[in-house]
């Protein structure tokens, strides 16, 4: 009987060991899971990251492009009324600039 207990205790333990045994090895399934999915999750989150970050330097790009090109047209523009401001008003004063220039190379001084 003695021997019948002892083998009785010795299985219980046999069974415990494999119980425990399956248990870790659930746990260890479990964690290797849990890493897989939290290594996808911050590789989405860095891809979606990265893409947030060249929609922002693509769109500073177009914007700046846009407006030095925006800025090219507005000299230009402010330029040409400036050329026409200073035609306009030479036409203007040019009948009275030649008349003082002949006074002052005519005339004689001592």
């Amino acid at each position: 009987m003695a021997s019948n207990r002892g083998q009785g205790g010795i299985q219980q333990l046999l069974a415990a060991e494999q119980e425990a045994q399956r248990i870790v090895n659930a746990a260890k399934t479990e964690k290797l899971a849990r890493l897989k999915q939290a290594k996808e999750e911050a590789e989405k989150e860095v891809a979606e990251y990265r893409a947030q970050l060249e929609r922002d330097f693509q769109q500073k790009l177009s914007d700046s492009t846009g407006d030095s090109g925006a800025n090219v047209k507005r000299l230009e523009q402010e330029t040409q009324g400036k050329i026409h401001h200073l035609k306009t008003e030479a036409a203007r004063i040019s009948d009275d600039v030649v008349a003082m220039l002949l006074k002052y190379v005519t005339s004689v001084q001592n």
